[in-house]
Order: C-alpha cells, then structure tokens, then sequence
C-alpha cells in the first residue's frame, strides 16, 4: 500500500463509536420505555414544544436527539411523508441531519456558551421558519451549564414557542436544571445500559470489524463501560487496534485486563481470601505482585468492592450467584466463600475498603495506602462482630459472677447520721436498717448487683465515688417510677445530660441494659427530702428546731464513731 493509500486510509477511518451510531429508534439499546412513548407520542402526533433527556454519559442522549429531529422532518423517499417513528434515512433531511449540516437543526454546547448573549443569538432565530424542514430543531447538549441568566432568558421562549419550533435538552446533572425549566418540557431519563445488553452490542460490532473477541473479553469491556456504550465501544476499538499489531489478531481476556489495568479475577478471590483469613503477609505479597504486573492499586480497592458487594447479594439471594459475566469456577468459589462469612462481616469490609479508597486517592502514593487498607482489614478480621461482642460481654459478666452475686441494699432510711442544726451539730438516733452496698472484688472482671428501688441506685453511684451524680440523684430528682432495667424521674434542677449519665454508668456497673428517661410528672419527693422528714422525727431534733422557731436544718453528715 502506498503512502497516499494510507494516509487516505486513515482519514477515512471513523471510530467506532461513531461509526455504529444508532440510526433508528430500535436501535437504541436498553431504552424500551424512552422508545415506546416517542414513538408513539410521534405516531399520534402528540409532539411537545421542549424534550428534556437525562442519564449518564454515553447512553445515547444527543444520538436520540437528532433522531426526534430526524423523525420530525422526515419527508420519506419520495418526498411526500410526514413526521414518522421510523425515518427513512434516504431523504434530504435524513442524511445532513446525519452528517450535521442541516440549516434548520441547530446544535448548540452550552459547555462552552453558557452566557445569556449565546442564549439570545439562539432565540433570534425563532421568529423565522424553516429554511427548508418542517420544524427548526435546536439542540443543547449539556444544558444544565447554562448561567441563570440564560436560563431566565430561554423561559419565556420555551414555554410558548411558534409552532414551527421544537427544542431538546440533553443534561447529565438534572438537578442542576431549575425548575422553571423542566416544568416546560417532557422529561425522558436514559437508563444505564445493562452489562449483557452492552456485551451482546459489542459482540456484533465486532463481527462487524471482522474481529476476534473472547467472550470474557466482552464482558470484561461491557463491565468497565460502566452502562455506557460509548465508552465501551471505545475501549473495544482501543483493544482491537492492540491485537491487531500481533501474529493473533483475537481479542483475549488478559490483554484487556493488561489495558484496563485491572486485577486478575481469581487473583481478586485470593486476594480477599487471604484478607478475610487474616493472612498479612500473603495478601501484602499478592498486592505487590498484581502492582508488577501493572495492576492498579485503586482499581483492585475497586475489585474488593465490587466482589464484597457480589457476596453480600449472593448471601441475600443465591440468584445471584447466575451471574453471567462469570466463569464457573469464580461462580462456584463465590457461593463457598459467601457461605463462610455473615452479612455483619461483609458490611464491615465495605466500610472499611470504601474509607480506604478514597484515602488511596488523595495519598502521595496509592500503593502504600492500599496496603494498609488492607492491614487493617485482615486484622480486623479477627474480630467479633458487635453483636457477637456484646453477646460475648453478657456471657462472660454472667459465668465470672457465679452465683455469689452483690447482696442488695435495702431501701431503708439513711445508716447513723449526724445534723447541724444552725450552728450546733447534734448526733441523731441512728437508723438501725441502713446497710450500703458491698464494693465489689476486684479480682472480677464483671459485676452482677441487684437493684431493686430507687435508693439502690443512689447507693450504688455514692459507692462508686460519683459524688457529682449522686448529689443530683438525692437532691434534685423526684422519682416517678422505678422498675428492673427502667427508671423515670422528674429532674428538677439536675444537669440536662443526668438521665443519659445515670442510664450508661448503670449499664456498664450492672452488666444490664437501664433505660432513664425524664418525666413531666411531679414525682416524689427526693431522697434528701425524704431523709430530712425522718431525722425531724427524731425526739432530739423535734426539740431543737422547737426551742429555736425558724430553724432549719443545713446539712446531714454521717456520725463520727
């Protein structure tokens, strides 16, 4: 071939995403219910001023855009049809729509016009027919970057436009469209494209091109598209150009792999095997042979996800297990694996691999940030669950208690007390029932104590030297109701945070779940108040605070021995 054959060869050549541009409305993969209703909204000739199509890149929202243009001013090839679903493609219109060169189809990127004079330059052109198609199509590609202004001026146009005139909207960020906007138009959302729809696409493109793709290669290309088919016919067009320079023009499974950079699958399993097993060392040496090999640190952090969030579907639902895409093998070693560990321990590796990526992309070096993810995840593999820890807990404070648990106090009144009355301390008669609650041994990692009223509790916190938590106990709150596990008090003047404090000191002194919450209710009176009605009755007392009217008692203080 010569020099000028191929250069010309070249030139001529188009790539595929391009080249195999949907030309009809069945063409359109993936968007059953997008076709249905304009084709027959078209059909009926139910046409609306203002279309709004939105999805991710690559779906087909500019390709569906010029075909509503083309199906709107289609004229057949005789040149006498109207509007149609199904645009012949041999008429005048058909083809410059095609190759973009229509007068009366206008396409605009609002990327790069996004100012409200760009908008007005469009919106001069309304007012006139067509030059020679039945309705003046404009097209924004990317709409949701026009400035507000713009938007502002595009309403008035867009909400009552002539009858000659058709707009259509295509946007990924729909939320960034106001309002305004999308209420005058008809809202069409483009689908991701499903994985065995995209391998099934890319299957027939390639015998097409007259190339040799391997199966797995297809769905190696379908699964890094990612839903679109732009972007996977890219990638099939980068990987056939690479095959083709060799002896064996086929497409194989590793040579995508080595393009794409990405893991192994079954070295993806090994990898999580050996994380999951708690196998440090293993899973550094498997990493760093993968990073040799030209894998991506954060696309394998991306594998580990895709393959925790394959195995937390597979424990949900074996279904899903029928997963095309892989082999038997991987299918089979999937099912084994999900069978040996819970959802608990699946959901925690998400977590973790999810903090870990986006640590791994912001690090100086992903490789380093990727190992210790995976440090931290195979250390954590030996731990309990929360759920198994706490029932471990329960357990464990259970069988280290025995039987011997802590004697309860008796809700008697206050042990031997002295009282200042003004500013003459007397001894009281003592209160021959007061007992306190035991300390507990030390030598036990857990403690049992049975606490059967509110003056129980009171002792406890006093025992433990909480003075703050126990003043507020005795001298502000009024209790309302007292049962095992639950208390409800009114707090009077105690400190908001009381009944949170008291709730989470008692579940861990007691090895039992508390719940304290506050009441509006009056309640009783509090256990200071309650002390002070008894040591009035005293016969001492009574006659002190007679002999001096107006007295009060200040403080109780235990008696000194």
């Amino acid at each position: 071939m010569t020099d000028a054959a191929s250069d010309k060869g070249a030139a001529d050549y188009r790539v595929l995403a391009r080249k195999y541009r949907p030309t009809r409305f069945t063409d359109l993969i993936g968007q059953d219910a997008v076709v249905r209703t304009l084709t027959n909204a078209i059909t009926s000739g139910r046409i609306a001023q203002g279309y709004m199509l939105t999805g991710v890149r690559g779906v087909g929202k500019t390709t569906t855009a010029r075909l509503i243009a083309r199906a709107l001013n289609c004229i057949g090839p005789d040149g006498k049809g109207g509007p149609t679903p199904e645009p012949c493609g041999v008429c005048v219109h058909c083809t410059s729509i095609a190759e973009d060169r229509h007068v009366d189809v206008l396409e605009m990127d609002a990327a790069s016009r996004t100012g409200i004079d760009d908008i007005r330059e469009l919106l001069d052109g309304v007012r006139y027919r067509p030059t020679s198609a039945r309705y003046k199509v404009y097209i924004v590609d990317e709409v949701h970057m026009l400035s507000e202004k713009a938007f502002n001026a595009l309403l008035k146009t867009l909400e009552e436009p002539p009858a000659h005139v058709k707009f259509i909207f295509a946007t990924t960020e729909i939320r960034k469209v106001p309002v305004t906007v999308l209420s005058r138009c008809q809202r069409f959302d483009l689908r991701r494209i499903e994985s065995e729809d995209l391998a099934k696409l890319f299957a027939g493109v390639a015998e097409k091109e007259g190339a040799k793709v391997e199966p797995q290669a297809l769905s190696l290309i379908a699964r890094a598209a990612d839903g679109s088919a732009r972007d996977g016919l890219s990638i099939l067009d980068q990987a056939i150009s690479q095959a083709s320079g060799g002896g064996d023009p086929t497409v194989t499974e590793q040579a995508v792999r080595d393009m794409l950079g990405l893991a192994d699958r079954a070295r993806v399993f090994d990898l999580f095997d050996a994380v999951m097993k708690g196998d440090v060392k293993a899973a550094l040496a498997m990493m760093h042979d993968q990073y040799a090999a030209g894998a991506n640190p954060i696309v394998v952090v991306q594998d580990l996800l895709e393959l925790v969030h394959w195995l937390t579907r597979v424990k949900v639902s074996v279904e899903t297990a029928r997963d095309p895409g892989l082999a038997e093998t991987e299918r089979t070693r999937g099912l084994d694996m999900a069978k040996g560990l819970s959802v608990a321990v699946l959901s925690r590796a998400w977590q973790m691999l999810l903090k870990g990526i986006s640590e791994a992309r912001t690090a100086p070096l992903p490789l380093q940030a990727v190992e210790m993810v995976l440090i931290r995840l195979a250390y954590a593999a030996d731990l309990p669950t929360p759920s198994d820890a706490l029932k471990t807990l329960q357990s464990g404070g259970a069988v280290s208690a025995g039987g011997a648990k802590a004697s309860a106090p008796s809700p008697s009144p206050p042990a031997p007390r002295a009282m200042a009355v003004g500013m003459t301390t007397v001894a009281s008669t003592p209160a021959p029932q007061a007992r306190a609650v035991p300390e507990p041994v030390a030598s036990q990692p857990a403690e049992v104590v049975a606490l059967k009223s509110f003056a129980d509790v009171v002792a406890l916190f006093k025992a433990k030297n909480e003075v703050g938590l126990w003043a507020s106990l005795s001298r502000s709150v009024h209790l309302v109701r007292f049962e095992d596990g639950r208390i409800e008090f009114n707090p009077g003047n105690a400190p908001a945070d009381l009944a949170g404090q008291v709730g989470k000191k008692l579940t861990q002194w007691t090895g039992q779940r508390w719940v304290v919450s506050v009441s509006n209710a009056v309640g009783e009176k509090t256990l200071h108040e309650q002390e002070e009605d008894h040591v009035k009755q005293d016969p001492l007392i009574k006659s002190l605070l007679d002999a001096f009217p107006g007295a009060k008692i200040d403080r109780i203080t235990p008696a000194q021995d």
